[in-house]
């Protein structure tokens, strides 16, 4: 049973994911990237790390996708303003970078298998509250900050953005 919901959130994640990028209104693409970042949550329950998937929901699923929606309503973004339809001039080229993504994918899933070999069993706290705090701000720190510093002047060039329009 569990690889049978392991298959079906990572189907469901992978295409969310795809649909993310296809999508032409950022409105219905924000809203794959939300059924992404749950199949994912479910993913971690799977993997017993309960806290991290109630952060996956409550920080991406929750105050992530708020901000982009609010960034896109700011900006808002009418249908011709979605820019024209991709040529496929560059098929050759995504196709190419597709196939790499795939070997890099097949690459990375038998280094995480031989190395989940190697070390066994997880450790008795992953996941937990106190491991993911340890985490975070020790060997973590500076790419939690850089996270924040990005996400505000993501924030920033939208609203600079938006005043120019009016």
């Amino acid at each position: 049973m569990e690889l049978v919901i392991f298959i079906i959130c990572a189907v469901v994640s992978v295409v969310a994911a795809i649909m993310v990028v296809a999508q032409r209104n950022p409105i219905a693409g924000v809203m794959y990237l939300v059924t992404a970042f749950v199949a994912q949550a479910v993913l971690f329950i799977q993997l017993s790390a309960a806290f991290v998937a109630i952060l996956q929901i409550m920080v991406y699923a929750g105050a992530i996708m708020v901000l982009f929606l609010f960034v896109i309503m700011l900006l808002n973004l009418r249908h011709e303003d979605y820019g024209k339809d991709i040529k496929l001039r560059f098929k050759p080229l995504a196709i190419a970078l597709a196939v790499v993504l795939l070997v890099e994918t097949v690459v990375a899933i038998q280094a995480a298998n031989q190395v989940q070999q190697a070390a066994g069993v997880l450790s008795a706290g992953f996941g937990s509250i106190h491991a993911v705090g340890q985490l975070l701000f020790t060997e973590f720190l500076y790419p939690f900050e850089l996270t924040s510093i990005l996400l505000l002047v993501a924030i920033l060039g939208a609203v600079v953005m938006a005043k120019q329009k009016l």
